[in-house]
């Protein structure tokens, strides 16, 4: 397969707590779906549900995986996140070092 910077995605998530976010991070690493998992601990969300502002603390997190792998990454995460529905946005990678979006692509394929 192809190692191309078009084939790499970063994919952002918000958790609600640390310990959620933890676990997501990790079960998306051991099972292969993502290459790696950071987690900015304490953000400040602002965004309007069901017709009102909430102001809440999350817990953001960059996972780093491969187009093809994205939609077995979805569904996990949305088979194991607290939120009716969870914010999970992939934005592709169209440049990097190439050794890094190598590294990217062998750790999530099998």
């Amino acid at each position: 397969m192809k190692k191309s910077p078009t084939q790499a995605l970063v994919i952002l998530v918000t958790a609600a707590n640390q310990e959620e976010a933890i676990k997501i991070a990790r079960a998306m690493v051991e099972t292969k779906l993502a290459a790696c998992a950071n987690i900015l601990p304490a953000i400040q969300s602002v965004y309007r549900w069901k017709g009102k502002i909430v102001k809440e603390r999350e817990v953001f997190i960059l996972l780093k995986s491969t187009k093809s792998r994205y939609p077995a990454l979805e569904q996990a995460i949305k088979a194991m996140h607290s939120y009716e529905i969870p914010e999970i946005i992939a934005l592709p990678i169209t440049s990097g070092l190439p050794q890094y979006l190598g590294w990217i692509h062998d750790e999530t394929h099998f």
